[in-house]
């Protein structure tokens, strides 16, 4: 029987520029595999093999110009598919950004995605604190691309920064807390009340420091993530289940935890 799964990070792209887009991501993470294209379709075939029954799908806008663009594309798959919840994307020089979230919160879309090594921004400078408190008060979560040691934009002590600035804040810090920075996230990030992913971290960090991390945080601060389309969920859910889990913490971070957290964002 297939597991209840609710994959809380995945990508899609529009079918004319899913191949570009596909190609520069996996340049960026110096030729990373990309088992899928990125399109909705595929989406749907790969987390059905494993019995996905929600997909929190987004993309980034690289460019302030693409802000509406990107957020109307999210918007119309996400009608087309009920089994999309979509989060949107903004800019931080994207100037009518309260409008826009506005515009977009109305529209069924439930948080935001940054990836600020994308977008070449230091995610806790004060320039963005003006639409995190929009984010806030819009109940609209923010789930960050968190770490990479090549560079200082998203790293967990970051993450940290804008936790404390930000309280009431609903961060998801992607991959663990830190991408390839897993010893800050044990550092920085652990036990703190804020989410993690596990999207594209267990094909590179140790079995044994990854438990060790979530029994430091918390299971029910963690949520499944394949990374979509850098990843096969079959794979990426193989890889999950070598982890030294009780069935309720499996189910909890499979399912449960993000059915909670769907559920309070929703009430707005």
């Amino acid at each position: 029987m297939l597991a209840m799964i609710i994959d809380f990070h995945a990508h899609i792209y529009p079918e004319k520029i899913a191949q570009k887009a596909t190609d520069s991501i996996s340049s960026f993470y110096e030729d990373a595999p990309m088992a899928w294209h990125g399109r909705s379709d595929e989406l749907i075939a790969s987390g059905s093999k494993i019995g996905v029954e929600k997909y929190i799908v987004h993309s980034t806008a690289t460019k302030a110009a693409q802000v509406e663009s990107i957020n109307n594309f999210i918007i119309g798959e996400c009608n087309a598919h009920p089994e999309f919840v979509g989060f949107g994307t903004i800019h931080p020089d994207y100037e009518n950004y309260s409008a826009e979230l506005e515009r977009i919160r109305k529209a069924g879309l439930q948080g935001i995605k940054i990836h600020s090594d994308f977008q070449k921004f230091q995610l806790d400078t004060p320039a963005m604190d003006s639409i995190y408190d929009k984010m806030e008060e819009l109940n609209m979560p923010v789930l960050f691309h968190a770490g990479d040691k090549r560079y200082d934009f998203s790293g967990p002590k970051r993450i940290l920064n804008l936790h404390k600035k930000h309280p009431n804040l609903i961060i998801i810090a992607a991959h663990f807390g830190g991408y390839t920075e897993w010893e800050n996230s044990l550092k920085y990030l652990a036990g703190q009340d804020v989410y993690f992913d596990t999207s594209s971290t267990l094909w590179k960090l140790p079995y044994d420091k990854a438990d060790e991390l979530i029994k430091a945080h918390g299971y029910k601060r963690f949520l499944f993530g394949s990374d979509f389309p850098m990843w096969d969920h079959t794979d990426e859910l193989g890889r999950f289940n070598k982890l030294t889990l009780t069935a309720e913490e499996r189910q909890a971070i499979l399912y449960d935890n993000a059915a909670e957290l769907l559920e309070k964002i929703s009430r707005w």
